[in-house]
């Protein structure tokens, strides 16, 4: 008597982890699905070689193209000018130089990004 006692728990038991099985599987299934829909892999992707473009192009204007701006502008270190209005200080060499890194970096992104697409404006990154 025992023994089917035992016998329909190791079934009750076993079809629970079945159906168990079967979940865990249509879990794996609708995951594998959304990877693929929504192209998380490529997204990983850009990403990485995303920041390593951003420092590649922040090396490049840094360490290139600002020092060659730097002696072409009289006055050498004029990333530390300052504009003074009373109590106020403007660090108004900061910003330009702000400001002109986000040019210089658009104009690099914009080139390499035509260069690669080889023109073809048809095509969206």
């Amino acid at each position: 008597m025992v023994d089917k006692t035992l016998g329909s728990t190791e079934k009750l038991i076993g079809g629970g982890v079945s159906t168990l099985g079967k979940g865990a599987e249509g879990f794996s299934k609708e995951f594998m699905d959304f990877l693929q829909k929504y192209q998380v892999i490529g997204l990983a992707v850009a990403f990485v070689i995303g920041t390593a473009a951003t420092k590649l192009v922040n090396s490049t204007v840094s360490d290139i193209i600002m020092p060659i701006i730097a002696v072409v502008v009289p006055g050498g270190n004029w990333r530390a000018a300052e504009l003074d209005i009373g109590p106020l200080k403007f660090l108004v060499g900061d910003y330009l130089g702000a400001i002109i890194d986000f040019v210089i970096i658009a104009l690099v992104i914009f080139l390499l990004v035509k260069y690669i697409m080889k023109g073809d404006t048809t095509k969206k990154v």
